[in-house]
């Protein structure tokens, strides 16, 4: 425990303190930075232009920085797995691209496309997600559109009528929204995280070289 007297806890304080210490360079830069984080230290006048520190001594900085690995580790972590769910998001429509040529009902989709001018002009009508039939939660929709005239009917007339899509006749908007949505969530959470590891890595860097202070 560091008592209150001599004890230093800011910049001016130390420059006061210690005159001859250089103005700029790493160790002082290091020092700013430990200073920033809530760090104190005590230190008395030698030969040298650096004061001899003694405290923090170094084993002290020694379980900081284990302290700090694990942290660093802990939002590392982190940061991995959003940006694990930004990626997903982001190639959400190429991946089904490619799932769907696998699908039988795509096929036949495709095939009606062809052959059935009425199915072409609803298709194209409601902007059918045909991409997304290997999505679980796309897919029903697309196999009744495909095989139930009725309801294929139904869907056409409520996307070319309601006022839902009014301004964006695209039955499988929502596919969109979600997808920006995750990629927007995952974004803000990976600009976080990033700018908390920025600041553990200056406050390792800083934490080194007043551990190589202490040794001297």
């Amino acid at each position: 425990m560091v008592g209150k007297q001599g004890v230093i806890s800011s910049m001016s304080d130390f420059k006061k303190k210690f005159p001859k210490a250089p103005a700029n360079g790493e160790r002082m830069g290091a020092l700013e930075q430990y200073f920033a984080i809530g760090g104190v230290i005590r230190a008395h006048p030698s030969e040298k232009d650096w004061p001899k520190l003694t405290y923090p001594s170094y084993m002290v900085i020694k379980r900081k920085l284990v302290d700090l690995k694990d942290k660093k580790r802990l939002y590392s972590e982190r940061y991995s797995a959003w940006k694990k769910s930004y990626d997903k998001a982001s190639r959400y429509h190429q991946i089904n691209q490619v799932k769907k040529l696998k699908e039988p009902l795509y096929w036949k989709h495709m095939s009606k496309m062809i052959t059935d001018t009425d199915y072409r002009n609803d298709s194209n009508s409601v902007k059918l997600p045909v991409h997304l039939v290997g999505d679980p939660r796309w897919r029903p929709m697309v196999k009744m559109f495909v095989n139930d005239i009725d309801y294929r009917k139904q869907l056409t007339e409520t996307v070319t009528t309601s006022i839902i899509y009014k301004k964006d006749k695209k039955v499988a908007r929502y596919a969109d929204e979600l997808k920006e949505f995750r990629m927007t969530a995952s974004n803000k959470q990976m600009v976080d995280l990033q700018s908390k590891l920025d600041h553990i890595n200056a406050t390792e860097k800083a934490l080194k070289e007043i551990q190589r202070w202490a040794k001297e």
